[in-house]
């Protein structure tokens, strides 16, 4: 089968930072479900991947963590999913990924593509849909009785884009996105967020300007070393941090002390990567976020569309995401 892997970790740019590669077709596990690759997008941890862990020696890596394709076959155990069904899922860090035309996943990280999106605006949403309603519901605790403000550092971005609906459309929260540019702005804006600020200029000062003194709850999706002062000193008592990223220095979590506040960890992979008892939590999760779009409540969040997977075309998704301007996702789509 098609496939675009590396053999090293190499800096974007160099000439074989990703290849056009032949594999053997995989065999599915007794959970899994073959798959038939039809579209992909792109998403941070792609490029973390590639420039930080480098296959074994005469060995290649597949990277891809969103996907949107078709069941081929399915394990004897598989229970939820047929043969021919159309699905979307983001995939298990530990497993080759989804640039190749087949892939085997795990059946209860996976749901059904939702009717009217296409493979390519379904590719745009799992990896993105599972960490922001794990943020939310999971790491946050909000539920619809919650009352309060909610900050999304980073709205503009492929999780934030996803946060911002699910946050307007499923919680009683005022939702207040970042971003910095004006086209970015508008973006947010466009997706529901009640009031949107710029995450350049002093945070807690921002706030202040749209006369909202404190927020109960902060996400905080990128560069969350740079903004930590102000997300704490933007947090009411007894408030609560989710973030994603890996932040460059370390956090003092001292200053979380004197406000009491909590801070909690969200990785899409943990469920995957530990087998934890409540996996199919991921594949519940798509299965709503499937109808709320079906519903018309949630849209795709897909930006950019950069033609055929392949190695060339790959690369300049990587280069982008690296370059720290995307606006919501980048897609390839076909063989």
């Amino acid at each position: 089968m098609k496939a675009v892997a590396y053999r090293q970790s190499l800096p974007i740019e160099h000439a074989e930072s990703l290849l056009d590669v032949t594999l053997p077709e995989p065999t599915p596990g007794p959970r899994d479900l073959l798959v038939e690759v039809k579209a992909v997008s792109v998403n941070p941890v792609d490029t973390k991947v590639r420039k930080r862990a480098a296959p074994l020696a005469g060995e290649v890596k597949v990277l891809g963590w969103d996907a949107a394709g078709v069941v081929k076959a399915v394990g004897a155990q598989v229970s939820l999913f047929k043969p021919g069904d159309k699905v979307w899922y983001a995939g298990d860090i530990t497993r080759p990924g989804s640039n190749a035309e087949l892939q085997c996943v795990d059946e209860r990280i996976v749901g059904h593509l939702p009717k009217g999106l296409s493979f390519a605006q379904g590719a745009a949403l799992p990896l993105t849909a599972i960490t922001a309603w794990e943020v939310l519901f999971d790491r946050l605790e909000i539920d619809l009785d919650t009352r309060g403000a909610l900050l999304i550092v980073g709205a503009a971005g492929g999780v934030g884009s996803i946060m911002t609906q699910l946050a307007r459309q499923l919680t009683g929260l005022t939702v207040i996105g970042t971003a910095s540019r004006p086209e970015t702005q508008a973006w947010v804006k466009e997706l529901g967020a009640h009031h949107v600020i710029d995450h350049t200029k002093p945070l807690s000062e921002e706030l202040a300007r749209i006369g909202v003194p404190a927020v109960s709850h902060v996400a905080s999706l990128t560069q969350t070393h740079l903004h930590y002062a102000e997300i704490v000193k933007a947090l009411a008592p007894q408030g609560r941090l989710s973030l994603i990223d890996d932040p460059a220095q370390p956090l003092d979590v001292m200053l979380l002390k004197g406000k009491s506040l909590s801070l909690r960890w969200e990785s899409m992979f943990t469920r995957s990567m530990f087998q934890t008892p409540d996996m199919q939590a991921q594949h519940e999760l798509l299965e709503r976020v499937a109808q709320l779009v079906e519903d018309g409540q949630v849209r795709t969040t897909l930006a950019e569309h950069f033609g055929p997977i392949n190695a060339a075309n790959l690369k300049r998704a990587h280069a982008f995401i690296e370059s720290g301007t995307a606006r919501g996702k980048v897609v390839l789509e076909g063989f």
